[in-house]
C-alpha cells in the first residue's frame, strides 16, 4: 500500500512538473505582453500593467486581414476534409470493388509522408496552375487527409449493418444512409478530428510562408514573422503581444468548450 502511495505521489509530481514546463512559456508571454519592455526580463510584482504593447502590435500589421485569411483557409480545409474523407471512408468501409485494399494501402502510405517533404513539388504544381499567392494555393495540398480517411473508415466499420439495411428499407439511397446513419454515429470523431485540424492549420507556418507573397493572402502565422524583422529590431513585449493576439482565439475557444473537447476525445478513443 505504501509503494502505491509513493508511486501515485511521484506520478502526480511528474504531471505537475510537465504541466508547469508546458505553461511556463505562456506565462512568460502573458507577463511580457502586459508590461513595458523594461520588465521583459525583470519580474516585479508591483510593475504597472499596460495594453500599449497590444495597440502597437495591432497597428504594426493588418491583423484584421490576417484573421480573415486564416479563418477562410481553416474553414476551407476542414470543410473539404470532412466531405472528401467521409465519402472516401464510406466507400472503403461499405463497398467492395476491385483493388479496394490496394488503394486503401496507398492511402495509408501517405501517413508516412509529411507535407513539408512535398513543399517543392507542391509549389511547382501551384505555379503551374497559377495558384501561387492565393488562398486556394494554401489550401489545395490539404483538402483531403489520409489520417481522416483511416479514422472515419475504422469508425464506419463499427456501425451495425442492420442500421444500414433498415435505412435502405425506409427508402434511403447511399447518400441518405451515409447522412442519416453513419455521420451521426461518428459525430464525436468528427469533433475530435476537426479540433486537431483547426489547431494544426491555424498554426501552420512553412507552407503558407512559401506560397504567399502579399498581405492579401498571408495568414496570421506568416504575418507574425514581421515582428522578428532585424531591420525593425526585436521588442519582446510587442512580439509576445502579437503572439497572444494570434493564439488568443484558440485559447479562448478551449477555455469555453474544454468539457466538450475532452468528452469528444474520450468518446473517440473508446470507439
Amino acid at each position: 500500500m505504501h509503494r502505491h502511495a509513493v508511486r501515485d505521489r511521484l506520478a502526480s509530481a511528474g504531471a505537475w512538473a510537465l504541466g508547469l514546463a508546458w505553461l511556463a512559456p505562456l506565462l512568460y508571454a502573458a507577463w511580457t505582453a502586459f508590461h513595458s519592455a523594461e520588465y521583459a526580463t525583470r519580474f516585479d510584482l508591483l510593475a504597472p500593467m499596460t495594453l500599449e504593447n497590444f495597440a502597437r502590435a495591432w497597428a504594426a500589421a493588418p491583423f484584421p486581414r490576417y484573421f480573415l485569411n486564416t479563418v477562410l483557409i481553416v474553414a476551407l480545409i476542414v470543410g473539404a476534409q470532412c466531405i472528401l474523407c467521409t465519402l472516401a471512408a464510406y466507400a472503403f468501409a461499405r463497398y467492395r470493388f476491385r483493388g479496394r485494399d490496394l488503394v486503401f494501402g496507398l492511402v495509408l502510405l501517405q501517413l508516412m509522408i509529411t507535407p513539408d517533404i512535398l513543399a517543392v513539388v507542391n509549389y511547382r504544381t501551384m505555379r503551374l496552375i497559377g495558384a501561387v499567392d492565393t488562398i486556394w494555393g494554401i489550401a489545395l495540398p490539404y483538402l483531403t487527409s489520409a489520417f481522416g480517411i483511416f479514422l472515419l473508415r475504422q469508425t464506419f466499420l463499427t456501425v451495425p449493418k442492420e442500421l444500414d439495411e433498415a435505412a435502405r428499407i425506409e427508402g434511403c439511397g447511399s447518400l441518405g444512409v451515409l447522412w442519416r446513419v453513419y455521420v451521426p454515429a461518428a459525430r464525436p470523431i468528427y469533433l475530435a478530428y476537426g479540433l486537431v485540424q483547426v489547431s494544426y492549420h491555424w498554426n501552420n507556418f512553412l507552407w503558407p510562408l512559401i506560397i504567399t507573397n502579399s498581405v492579401e493572402t498571408r495568414p496570421l502565422t506568416v504575418g507574425l514573422s514581421v515582428f522578428s524583422s532585424v531591420d525593425q529590431g526585436i521588442d519582446w513585449s510587442v512580439i509576445t503581444a502579437a503572439t497572444l493576439i494570434t493564439s488568443g482565439p484558440l485559447l479562448i475557444a478551449f477555455l469555453i468548450f474544454q468539457r466538450q473537447f475532452v468528452q469528444s476525445f474520450m468518446r473517440a478513443g473508446i470507439r
